[in-house]
């Protein structure tokens, strides 16, 4: 075989093989397009209700939440395959009791462990302290005594025009004890105020979390949604009633969590930066829009903290640029005045033929050690003037 002929054959291979490869990448190129056009056509189907996330699904939204709906005070999840009931437990003071109440305590717990015939969860939530609408009512009374002391005060200038000195005693009594009372209810609302603004005071809550799911009931496949969410509620209501009976022999009081209070356990929850700012009340002002979108972007975040940290650097490099430019003015001071000293000198000179030799010097050595003012500043005041 001559070399001619085998190199035709290699040539051959090598344009085969550069076809293919161009194939592979016209293939490549196809299926990273259509990845690409895909979410286009997923966010034609967003809802335009779901404000912030209009970027998501309404189905990637409620995947994310984890549950379905808050209803009869029952957290309904996966498509109404689990509901969820939840106790609060208000705790006892453990440390304070004595060797007796200790042991009570525990065999009463002991005693609530074997009366366990479901399988239960506790949860323990960590916030910090809102005394906010503490504050408020505090304000809300001071405001009240305040305008019974004005009343007060009109009965008794009342009562001094008539000359009742009786009922004026009485009066004034009156005015003097509503008036200890404000200064006393001023000074609670602003400790109170003054404690709110510390963040590291934080109140831990604990939680008994309760769950029914539709398989335990037979006939769940052939019920509608309200007769499940019905014989869920019975059988959560008789779970949770049983528990809280249980925990009373440790001294332990519970009570069933409503839906709304539900709805501020989730809050919380999803929103821990900042549930202590925008209040669950706002959110339900809002018809729970807030529950989705209060919660900043960490992105958003960074980027706040950068532009922060911009702006703090550009204040000082202006103020460090601002003293480093002084001396600038400065040189430009000394400058002119070695001009106007030199000028001086200039016109001496002019005249020295008619001038007495010492007068001459004299007059050089004065200009020499005279101190120029700042012809800017002096001309600026003349203007003011």
């Amino acid at each position: 075989m001559s070399i001619v002929t085998i190199l035709q054959i290699i040539l051959a291979i090598l344009v085969f093989i550069i076809f293919c490869l161009i194939g592979i990448y016209v293939l490549i190129m196809y299926v990273n397009k259509k990845k690409e056009e895909e979410p286009e056509e997923e966010e034609e189907t967003v809802d335009e209700s779901l404000g912030t996330f209009r970027g998501l699904s309404k189905e990637s939204i409620y995947k994310f939440m984890e549950f379905d709906e808050i209803k009869d005070n029952m957290i309904v999840r996966k498509n109404r395959n689990q509901y969820v009931m939840v106790i609060q437990c208000q705790g006892v003071n453990y440390d304070l009791m004595s060797d007796d109440e200790k042991m009570a305590v525990e065999e009463g717990f002991v005693q609530f462990l074997n009366t366990l015939r479901f399988p239960i969860q506790l949860y323990v939530q960590t916030r910090s302290l809102n005394l906010k609408d503490i504050i408020d009512e505090y304000k809300e009374k001071v405001s009240e005594i305040a305008i019974d002391i004005e009343k007060l005060n009109s009965r008794i200038a009342n009562a001094k025009t008539k000359g009742n000195e009786k009922l004026k005693q009485k009066l004034e009594f009156e005015k003097l004890r509503k008036t200890r009372v404000l200064e006393y209810g001023i000074d609670i609302s602003d400790y109170v105020g003054r404690m709110s603004l510390n963040k590291n005071i934080l109140q831990q809550k604990t939680y008994v979390v309760i769950s029914y799911y539709s398989n335990e009931f037979s006939g769940a496949a052939d019920s509608t949604p309200d007769e499940l969410d019905n014989i869920a509620f019975s059988e959560l209501y008789t779970r949770v009633q049983s528990i809280i009976h249980a925990l009373q022999a440790s001294g332990v009081n519970a009570k069933i969590l409503d839906s709304e209070n539900l709805a501020e356990l989730l809050y919380v929850a999803y929103n821990r930066d900042d549930s202590e700012l925008i209040q669950l009340s706002k959110a339900l002002d809002s018809q729970y829009d807030a529950l989705y979108s209060s919660g900043k972007d960490v992105l958003e975040k960074k980027q706040e903290k950068l532009e922060a940290a911009i702006n703090s650097a550009a204040i000082e490099l202006a103020t460090d640029s601002i003293i480093k430019a002084d001396k600038y003015r400065q040189i430009d001071k000394l400058r002119k005045s070695q001009l106007i000293k030199e000028k001086a000198n200039d016109i001496i000179d002019e005249y020295k033929e008619q001038m007495d030799p010492v007068i001459y010097e004299g007059a050089r050595k004065e200009i020499e050690k005279a101190e120029i003012e700042d012809t800017d500043n002096s001309s600026e005041e003349l203007k003011s003037n």
